[in-house]
């Protein structure tokens, strides 16, 4: 009986649709003209240039330090969350559960509107602090998500094994649950901190005069031509960055 193509079809008409714009940016990155309208050579200026723009770096550094820091408390908060989701069963863990899944769903604009009036309503100043705590915000969300599935499959009896071979409480968490746990624990961070260094429209609204990260530096980069090269340059490497993080969370995610 022969096989029908349509599938494939269907399949590689959309990974075009999906990856074609990636490609023509990373093209364009290389592409001695300045529009990008038509190839005119090869060349590496573009990424002379971004090598030499210091306020690009100085947002990657301030995105960096937010990333770093709000996978590492949503990493902590997140696998207690999903813990408590898993272990135990009230009606505050049905709101707890709500209020975890609520930013999942929850327009970015909306939150981002929201924590900022939250901000002015307690008298905060934006700034580093209040981007930190709206990343953490969301990606405590994402991580719990992750690790909350990899507590569904784990076997708890391996807990009253050692508590049974005379090792206490703690050091049954400590030696069992979470080394079992750390690949679910990893992934999360890493998707977290995807998602944070990515973010844009929440950082906007939490953000002060000083912490400009790198997505409101590249979107304010935008509003002049002679920038888009740069940016062509500057997303490549992004692009080529999320790949190896997203890889490397697709492999932790398989060794759960």
């Amino acid at each position: 009986m022969r096989r029908s193509r349509l599938p494939s079809l269907i399949t590689f008409a959309v990974l075009v649709f999906l990856f074609a714009p990636l490609v023509v940016l990373v093209t364009n990155s290389f592409n001695a003209s300045r529009f990008g309208g038509a190839w005119e050579g090869f060349t590496w200026g573009w990424y002379d240039k971004l090598w030499a723009a210091d306020e690009v770096w100085e947002s990657l550094a301030v995105t960096l330090k937010i990333a770093v820091s709000a996978s590492l408390a949503a990493m902590i908060l997140g696998t207690l969350a999903a813990y408590a989701l898993h272990c135990f069963r009230s009606w505050l863990q049905n709101v707890h559960q709500m209020l975890i899944t609520l930013p999942l769903v929850m327009p970015d604009i909306l939150m981002g509107m929201a924590l900022l009036a939250l901000f002015v309503v307690t008298g905060v100043e934006t700034g580093l602090l209040t981007i930190w705590i709206a990343h953490v915000t969301f990606c405590l969300s994402f991580v719990t998500m992750v690790v909350l599935g990899r507590l569904q499959d784990f076997d708890f009896t391996l807990i009253d094994a050692a508590r049974d071979l005379g090792a206490t409480r703690a050091q049954a968490v400590r030696k069992v649950l979470l080394p079992l746990l750390l690949p679910g624990v990893l992934a999360g961070g890493l998707l977290a901190f995807t998602l944070s260094i990515d973010d844009y429209v929440i950082t906007f609204f939490v953000s002060g005069p000083g912490t400009t990260t790198l997505p409101l530096r590249v979107a304010s980069m935008m509003k002049t031509s002679r920038s888009l090269p740069v940016i062509n340059a500057l997303s490549t490497l992004l692009i080529a960055s999320t790949f190896v993080i997203a890889a490397l969370s697709f492999r932790l995610q398989r060794r759960t």
